[in-house]
């Protein structure tokens, strides 16, 4: 059997970064970066360096993706198509504190000396409901004014906890186990910080929108305005500047059109996977709080339709700007039209004109012709009569005329047939 030379890379890739299982209570660290050129070949660098320390083993890798173990202590980095992620995995005591033997400084200059711009920091407390109870941390939530996010999800099997909120620059996220398995504990977690993730790269375009919405308005005066001079066109000249500045805000849009295109269409599939992860926790909702759900149609839905109305608003500029560049060209077009069928009319005009003049001296160059005929007829009967021929020189002259003047125009009405 012959196979695909992709076959086997495909399958890897479809296979290619599984959650990790999370065996008892954990902290995981996750951080996402928007690396530059040489940031993704420092990252991998900075993984090798990790890695020729102590007790340091890589435990999986490939191409974009790489978990490297410290005992329980993992650390895992990824590479995705616009930002790459480290995620660094600690195992917590029944109290909530570390137990890895390596210290919070070490853990702390490993992530500030991580490469990128960070636009992702995110905390995970996974806890236990033996150790911490969701009723507990409910009646700590209760008396203070704080809006957070609670619901339960896998069927009843964990309890989520987040406002969203930055605190000493991280996002924290409470995850009390009430009875997952280990890999649902990790895919959940992966959920968890990919929800965060997501939501945080489908907001860049909504400085992309509020920038573009400014100009999209200047752009729609200024081709009312243009669409109004074309109306008032008079003449030719008038139609060309109009076409001239319609043409230059056609390349303006297309470019602001290629400049934004990626950006909102990132925005759109990160804000469809942010709702994708949100509907496969499988929310419940707990009175007097929001679920996850709840909260990103509140407030990730109206910048996403901003974002979507600016898409939507340069596509209808970019095509009502085709449509009247292309009826200014037709009406150009027919302009030329008319004054070509003017020009013929004229070119016809001055044909018949010389048809005419042609005929009058076709008229003229029969008598011309008879006329010189004629004379030769008259001298050839001269010198006949000298040499003894019967002939009257003024009588021959007189029969000749209107014979050549009738072979001199039959031949001029056959050669004008062969011509034409």
């Amino acid at each position: 059997m012959s196979e695909h030379l992709l076959r086997h890379q495909l399958n890897a890739e479809f296979h290619a970064r599984p959650p990790l299982p999370l065996n008892g209570s954990t902290r995981i660290r996750h951080l996402a970066f928007l690396p530059g050129a040489h940031d993704v070949g420092f990252q991998r660098e900075y993984l090798n360096h990790l890695l020729n320390e102590p007790e340091w083993a890589v435990s999986e890798q490939s191409d974009s993706y790489c978990v490297v173990a410290h005992g329980d202590v993992k650390v895992r980095w990824e590479q995705h198509t616009e930002f790459s992620s480290f995620t660094l995995f600690e195992p917590l005591d029944a109290k909530g504190s570390a137990k890895s033997a390596l210290d919070a400084r070490t853990l702390q200059r490993w992530i500030a000396e991580m490469s990128g711009e960070a636009i992702v920091v995110l905390r995970i407390d996974h806890r236990d409901a033996r150790d911490l109870a969701p009723d507990t941390v409910m009646d700590a939530i209760y008396p203070s004014a704080q809006q957070m996010v609670v619901a339960r999800i896998v069927d009843g099997k964990a309890w989520v906890f987040t406002d969203f909120q930055f605190v000493d620059g991280e996002v924290n996220f409470l995850l009390i186990d009430a009875g997952m398995t280990q890999r649902q504990a990790g895919r959940t977690a992966q959920r968890l910080w990919e929800i965060e993730t997501y939501r945080l790269m489908a907001l860049l375009g909504l400085p992309v929108a509020k920038k573009i919405g400014t100009w999209l308005r200047e752009s729609e005066q200024k081709l009312a305005v243009l669409t109004d001079e074309i109306g008032d066109a008079r003449n030719t000249l008038d139609e060309s500047v109009a076409l001239a500045t319609l043409s230059k805000l056609a390349a303006e849009v297309e470019n602001s059109v290629a400049r934004t295109a990626f950006r909102f269409g990132a925005a759109r599939a990160y804000s469809a996977i942010v709702m994708q992860r949100i509907g496969e926790l499988r929310e419940e909702r707990v009175t007097g709080f929001p679920t996850l759900k709840e909260f990103m149609e509140r407030r990730l839905a109206p910048p996403m339709n901003t974002c979507a109305a600016m898409a939507s608003r340069q596509s209808e500029l970019s095509s009502r700007v085709a449509r009247n560049s292309q009826l200014l060209r037709t009406r150009i077009e027919i302009g030329l039209e008319q004054q070509n069928q003017e020009l013929l009319g004229q070119m016809n005009q001055r044909a018949k004109h010389q048809l005419h003049l042609q005929e009058t001296v076709e008229g003229l160059s029969v008598v011309a012709i008879s006329y010189y005929g004629s004379q030769l007829v008259h001298y050839l009967s001269v010198g006949a009569m000298v040499a003894g021929v019967a002939v009257v020189p003024e009588y021959a002259t007189a029969v000749s005329i209107p014979l050549i003047a009738v072979a001199v125009w039959g031949t001029l009405r056959l050669m004008r047939r062969r011509l034409g």
